[in-house]
């Protein structure tokens, strides 16, 4: 390997062709999708959960990079990017509301998250705060508004787990640890949007070591009223998201 390669991403440096914007889904099967709204889109590296596309918006090159789930992958995705030439990261999800008033279809943008992960310890204390880049976030809501999608900017929850983490107690043992109980009631009352698993450690990892960052999320699911999606509705409202960051990614080059 040469010495521009990565460890994780299997990239060099050439491949990026000067880039400094990332568009970064946790699925690896959006990557394709997400680059092929752009002209000239050639896949670039799979390995693991990081499959990386390049394409191009007005001429200039963007990278589309998939990080996985959760807070350790993405850390890795966004590290070994930034190393390569990358500034700037939109991410790019599906999500559960637990607010009554923002329905399945509906987008949210995220202007900070509440940190209820582990990995973005390893990048500052829990009292610097986990905080979208001013610009990405007005990017992301200008494309949203722009789409006609009911758009709705706020906090979000980002939790390491999916069940105990996000008090689901459809769970094999049905059990939740005291520090988790109750939690969703109090993040509904300070008024979070939603539950994810990745903003925390993205917007803690850029925040503070001078990157910029931004989140949107296509909701899937309001937990007020289901815990399932459905899939017809998933699929559209995935198709939502998509087209909103790939818009946000073009004011912002």
């Amino acid at each position: 390997m040469s010495q521009s390669d990565v460890f994780h991403l299997g990239l060099t440096k050439n491949d990026l062709q000067g880039a400094q914007l990332a568009i970064v889904p946790g699925d690896p099967q959006r990557v394709e999708k997400i680059a092929k709204l752009m002209e000239n889109p050639v896949h670039l590296a799979s390995h693991r959960e990081f499959t990386t596309w390049r394409a191009e918006l007005d001429g200039k090159a963007v990278i589309v990079c998939s990080t996985g789930i959760g807070g350790p992958s993405t850390s890795i995705a966004v590290e070994e990017l930034a190393q390569l030439g990358i500034r700037t990261f939109l991410r790019i999800g599906t999500t559960g509301a637990i607010q009554a008033n923002i329905n399945v279809g509906d987008v949210l943008v995220t202007t900070a998250a509440v940190r209820l992960d582990g990995a973005s310890l390893h990048f500052a204390p829990m009292e610097f705060p986990a905080v979208a880049d001013f610009a990405c976030t007005t990017a992301l809501v200008e494309a949203a508004k722009a789409s006609g999608a009911t758009t709705h900017i706020g906090v979000t929850a980002s939790s390491d787990t999916f069940y105990p983490g996000q008090e689901r107690y459809d769970t094999y043992s049905g059990r939740v640890v005291s520090r988790f109980k109750g939690s969703m009631e109090e993040w509904q009352a300070m008024g979070v949007m939603n539950y994810e698993m990745e903003s925390a450690t993205l917007l803690t990892m850029c925040a503070s070591q001078g990157l910029r960052a931004g989140m949107v999320a296509g909701v899937i699911v309001n937990r007020t009223q289901q815990e399932i999606p459905n899939a017809e509705t998933m699929k559209n409202t995935e198709s939502k998201a998509v087209q909103i960051v790939v818009d946000a990614a073009r004011r912002l080059l």
